[in-house]
This record gives C-alpha cells, structure tokens and sequence, in this order.
C-alpha cells in the first residue's frame, strides 16, 4: 500500500511539474507578441505591417528548423561535448521530453526575434529567413548543447564541454539573449544602419512609431519572463518562488534605474531609457535568478539596466542602428548577468566544486567562447550570403516603406503623403485623402480634405480677381503704350526704345522739339506695377507740361522732384536724366538725377561719361535749383546714348550680366554712321536673342529680368 502511495505522488508530482512547464511555455509563447508590439512600437508606421509578419514567420520558421534539426543538435547524443548527433526530426520515441522539446522551442524562438528586431526597417523579407535558418539551424543548438545538453537524452557520461568544466547559465543570459546580441552585432556590422538615421536633421531623435504599444509590448516581456525563468526548475519545485521574485524584482529595479539614470544623463524622462531599463534588469538575472539571493537580484538587474543604457548611447554615437536596443540589452545584460552568476551566484548550488575565482575564469570562458562562435560564424555567412544575394533592400524600397515595397499595403499615412506628393507635382487640388474615422491618419485625411475644399474655394475667388486685374493691366498697359512720342522721330537726331518686362514698364523716354532745342528724358521708375505706372504717367505728364515752355531743365527737375515728393508715392522715387539738345549749336546739356551716367560714342570707341549727379526724384523736397547740376557736352560728331539698368544687368554671350563695358562694346559693335535707329533696334535684338539663349542653355539660371530703355541723341555721322 505505501508503494502504492509512493508511486500516485511521484505521477501526482510528475503531472504538476508537466502541467507547469506546459503554463510557462505558454506564457514564453505570448513573449512573442510582446516583442511584436515592441518592434512595431518603435519602427515606423511605414514598416509596421512587415515587422509583424517577420515576427510570426520567424517563430513558425524556426520551430519547424528546431523540431528538424536544432533539438538532436543541442539535446541529442553529444559528441565530444561539441554538438548532439542524434535525436532529429524529434519523433514519439521522446514521449517522456515533448514538453520540454515545446519549452525549448520558445527559447530558439526568442533568440530568433532579437535578430530581426535589431535589423528592422531595411532588410528584405528572405533576409529574416536566412537569419532564422543560421541562428535556429546552427548556432543556438551547437551553443545550447555546450552548456545545456540533456542528461537524459544525450550521453550522461559526456554533456557539452562548457557544461564539463562547470559553466553555470539558469535560464539563458547567454545562451538566448548574448547569442542573439551577438548575431545581431554581426547582422548590422554588414547591413549598416537605416537610411538618413544619422543626417543632421535626425541625429539624437528616435523613429518612434507608436511609443504607447512598445511600452504594451514590454509589460507583455515581463509577465512572460516569469514563464521563461520559471520553468527552467524543470518543475514545479520549492526554488520556483525565489526564481519569481527575483525576476520581478530584477525588472523593477531596472526599470526604477533607468528613471534614475534618465535624470541625470538628460534632466528628463527619456522614454527609450524606461523600455532599456526593464528589460536589462530582466535579461541580468536570468543567468542565475534560482541562485541568487532576494536582495542581491535587484542589484543586479540595477547595474545591467546601467550598463545597458550606457552602452545604447555609445551606439548612438559611433552610429550603430539597432532599432529595438538589442546588442545594448541583450548582449551586454547576458554577458553582464552570466559574469553575475560567478560574483554572485550560490556556489553550492551550481556544478561548481572550486573556488570562486575559478567559477568566474569559467564564466567568462564561456562567455568568450560563446561569442566568439556566435559573432564570426554568423557574420563569415552572412557576409558571403550577402555578395550573392543581397540581404538589404534598395534604397527606394527603404524609403517608400516595406510594407508597400514587400506585401503591397499600404497604409493610410502612406496613402496620404502620396496624395500630398502629387499635388505638390501636379497641382491638382481635385486629389483627396483617404478618410477613416477610426485611425489617426484616417481623420487626418478627413481635416486635410476640408482645407483642400477651403483651398479651392480661395482659388476659385482669386482666379476671379485674376482674370480682373488681368484685364485691368492689359487696359493699364494700353494707356501706358499711349504716352511713347508719337511724333515723326526720324526727323530728330534723337532715337529711344522700351523693351517692357511685363505688362506694364516701369522704364520710360520722351522728348518734346521747341524751336531749335529737342528736350529730351529717359527716366526708371523703382518699382513696379500700376503704382510704377502711375508714377511714370504722372512724370511724363509734367515733363511735356513744361518742356512745352522751354523751362531751364535744372528748374524742371525741381518741379518734377516737389510734385512727386508731395503726392506721397509711398516709397517710389525716380531716376532719370532731363536734358535737350541744341540743334545749332550741336551741345547737349542735361541734369542727372541718381541715374547711370550716358555713353558717349566719339569716333570708333565709347566711353562711359562720368557726369555731375544728384539725388533721385520724388526723395525729398527741394527748394533750390541750384542743387541739380547741368552738366553740358558738344556732340558734333558724336553720340549720346543714355540707357536703363536692365540693359547693363542683361546676359552677354557668356550669360553674364554685361554691365556699362558690355554696354559700351554693343554700341561700338551695333553703330551705323546716320542711323541712330538702326544702332538701338540692332542693340535691343541682340538683348533679345541673349536672354533666350541663357534661358534655354540652363532653365534655372538667374536672369535679371528687368525693364530696358535707351536713347540716343546727337550727330551720328
């Protein structure tokens, strides 16, 4: 009857301990989904789709690689303690071990995930399934049947080398989490970061997507963790609570850490650091949380929480895009939990028999060795895999997002700024977002449709008032036609022409013959538009009024300067040379007022004529005459060519500006001896023909486009 009883508490016991490690793989399982909400949190909404169908396939990938391959690799026969050779294709004939086959394949899985969430955002979609073949297929079996292979399934008398010299690792700091840093490390040192990462415009910023679901993905991490440390007891034995508390207490502290560590490094909160901090402090007890003391735990989840943002920032510096943190989380809190184990760690409960110092120099051997193996295998593969088929995607890929450029889904932030790209293209403000009431960017396309309505109806009432003042300039420059010299010019030694800019010029010339004078203006309005027109009829206007009289032209340009002065042009002022010619007497006398000096052309050569000036028309009052100088010159056989800026600005065959030289060049090279006209139609074709070649050679090159007049008076023999 005793027997009896013995036996129902051994099978009662045995059920227990299958029915808990059943529990804990369940909620290793369901860290899955935390890592999702995690890498999905902190990539952006453009790859969001792409990471969570990398998260699931990795999983289904490498349990079908671990069920084939990695459990005969890591728990199978071993040989010489290096790698299992028997137990593939894990079959019935291991009814007693399917538990804890299932319990494994979780961990495999973890060490998958941290791969693929270090390289996110720039990787194609075979290339997470390359990664899962090397790490599942290879390098966490070998490295797990080093320190973890089954006593019972594998050679009892030969467990795995490490395992042999007393490498003590709980639940996988190193095994799981250091072995997916240390793949991690190598996939990014050949991958490289994500573009535009590290520009001047985003250094220091992070790419958060949706902060609020990496933080969900975290908490999920932490209820799972219970799980993934609770069950390496093998069962539900007394060790289970203290392997509990340590793993709350170790995520506590980190995370109360990482608060600490944010004030002082950043004088705030940084929300990166409170998902670190947590998760370090888990990934640091995990070595040895069933051999720890309660209140040595939190100290050690405390420092890997240091050590882990610490490290994460030195990334941030030499530029190392891991977008989930995992070399700083997960490689450097295993190799920091596992170093833990031999500071701090229950001697006798491990395999250790020696000293501590021995147990230490163990530790780290295993932690070299291990990474070692893990970093070089991983990177010799994937590096060769990479000059065959490369492992990122193209640039444009990258940019557009992989949820478009890999599965063709776009997103409703995707889809509007496509609408916003094209209007900006086309301008074609009949485009709309895509509206959704119940997503951010679905109400945002909803908001930015009505400002497009607004937008068109605005249009719609400018193009109103376009289509007015359109009418009303071409009305404007009508009249502004009216005010060139009707009379019969070719009788006059004096030739003028205005070559508008626009519509309307800003640049004007007139002249008036009295007797045996011919006086004369060209003058350029600083402005533009009606108000420059304006100002332009009102100048002319008082010019003819008064050259009608024969005033003295010194005593004019005081007139015309008060006049404009007191109408209050707001600004607009004129410059302009007023001078007439004495047909007897062939000298010319005129009075410069702030305008370019003429040209003179005496013989085969011009030269700029540096004359006496005075300050522009309509700037201030003036109550003297005196104070407009006339300057005086006989043109017998001689030339003077009085002209606007816009033909200095002008382009030469060099299309650049040509300047007064440039000017005086055209004169000399266009001059026809008795035809003034000739010379200043031949010179305002050649303007002409410059402009449109300049244009035409470089479409965005900068041409002044501004008003031209010249005009020419004098012997032209």
């Amino acid at each position: 009857m005793e027997v009896e009883v013995g036996l129902l508490k051994i099978q009662t016991q045995s059920q227990i301990n299958t029915l808990w490690i059943i529990s804990c793989t369940i909620l290793i399982f369901l860290m899955q989904a935390g890592f999702m909400c995690l890498e999905v949190g902190l990539a952006r909404l453009k790859n969001n789709v792409n990471v969570a169908i990398k998260n699931i396939v990795d999983f289904g990938l490498a349990a079908i690689l671990f069920w084939s391959i990695g459990f005969g690799l890591m728990f199978g026969k071993s040989y010489e303690g290096l790698f299992g050779t028997d137990g593939f294709f894990f079959s019935s004939a291991y009814g007693p071990y399917q538990v804890y086959f299932v319990y494994q394949t979780m961990f495999v899985a973890t060490a998958v995930t941290l791969v693929s969430g270090a390289i996110t955002e720039r990787v194609k979609f075979e290339g997470y399934l390359i990664i899962t073949l090397i790490i599942a297929g290879i390098i966490y079996p070998i490295t797990g049947h080093w320190a973890w292979n089954s006593e019972v399934l594998g050679d009892m008398m030969q467990p795995g080398w490490l395992r042999q010299k007393g490498f003590y690792d709980y639940a996988g700091s190193t095994i799981v989490h250091s072995v997916g840093g240390w793949v991690a490390f190598a996939a990014l040192s050949i991958i490289g970061p994500r573009l535009g990462r590290y520009s001047s415009q985003n250094k220091g910023k992070n790419f958060y997507g949706n902060y609020p679901l990496a933080v969900l993905g975290v908490i999920i991490l932490w209820f799972g963790w219970f799980g993934f440390n609770g069950a390496t007891t093998g069962g539900f034995t007394t060790n289970v609570t203290v392997v509990i508390i340590n793993t709350l207490n170790g995520g506590a502290f980190g995370l109360i850490t990482s608060i600490v560590l944010s004030y002082i490094l950043k004088k705030k909160i940084d929300p990166r650091y409170l998902l670190i901090g947590p998760i370090a402090g888990l990934v640091s007890v995990t070595g040895g949380c069933n051999i720890f003391e309660i209140t040595t735990a939190p100290i050690i989840g405390a420092a890997g929480s240091i050590l882990a943002i610490l490290a994460d920032n030195l990334m941030e510096k030499y530029e190392f895009d891991d977008v989930v943190s995992v070399i700083p989380v997960h490689l450097v809190g295993g190799i920091w939990g596992t170093l833990a184990v031999g500071l701090f760690g229950n001697i006798e409960d491990t395999f250790v028999i020696n000293s501590r110092m021995d147990f230490i120099k163990i530790q780290l051997l295993g932690i070299i060795s291990i990474g070692v193996f893990a970093y070089f295998t991983s990177y010799i593969l994937l590096k060769a895999i990479n000059k065959i088929y490369p492992l990122r995607v193209n640039a444009t890929q990258e940019e557009v997002g992989l949820n478009v450029a890999l599965h063709d889904q776009p997103t409703l932030d995707y889809d509007l700024i496509k609408t916003m790209e094209t209007q900006t293209a086309t301008g074609d403000l009949n485009l709309r977002a895509q509206q959704d009431m119940f997503t951010n960017f679905g109400i945002i396309g909803i908001y930015y449709n009505k400002l497009l309505n607004k937008v068109q109806e605005a249009e719609k009432d400018k193009e109103k008032w376009r289509s007015r003042v359109y009418k009303e300039m071409i009305l404007a420059s009508e009249v502004q036609r009216n005010f060139v010299p009707k009379r019969n010019i070719d009788i006059y030694p004096v030739h003028a022409h205005n070559l508008p800019a626009g519509e309307l010029s800003g640049d004007f010339y007139d002249f008036y013959p009295h007797n045996d004078r011919i006086h004369y203006m060209l003058a350029d309005v600083a402005g533009k538009g009606i108000n420059a027109a304006m100002v332009m009829a009102k100048t002319i206007t008082l010019f003819e009024m008064f050259a009608k009289n024969n005033i003295d032209i010194d005593e004019l340009s005081q007139i015309i300067n008060n006049d404009l002065y007191q109408t209050k042009t707001r600004g607009i002022f004129v410059t302009a040379i007023i001078g007439y010619y004495d047909l007897k007497t062939k000298d010319t006398y005129w009075v410069n007022s702030g305008h370019q000096s003429p040209i003179i052309k005496d013989g085969k050569t011009s030269k700029v004529y540096k004359d006496q000036s005075s300050t522009p028309l309509g700037l201030m009052n003036q109550k003297d005459k005196k104070f407009y100088k006339i300057n005086k010159l006989n043109l017998d056989k001689k030339s003077f060519f009085a002209y606007t800026d816009g033909l200095s600005e002008s382009p030469g065959h060099d299309f650049k500006q040509i300047g007064d030289e440039g000017v005086c060049k055209m004169i000399d090279k266009t001059f026809v001896k008795g035809n003034l006209k000739s010379c200043i139609d031949n010179i305002i074709s050649e303007v002409t023909i410059n402009k449109s070649m300049a244009r035409m050679k470089d479409k965005k090159a900068k041409i002044v486009n501004d008003d031209i007049t010249i005009l020419a008076v004098g012997d032209s023999k």
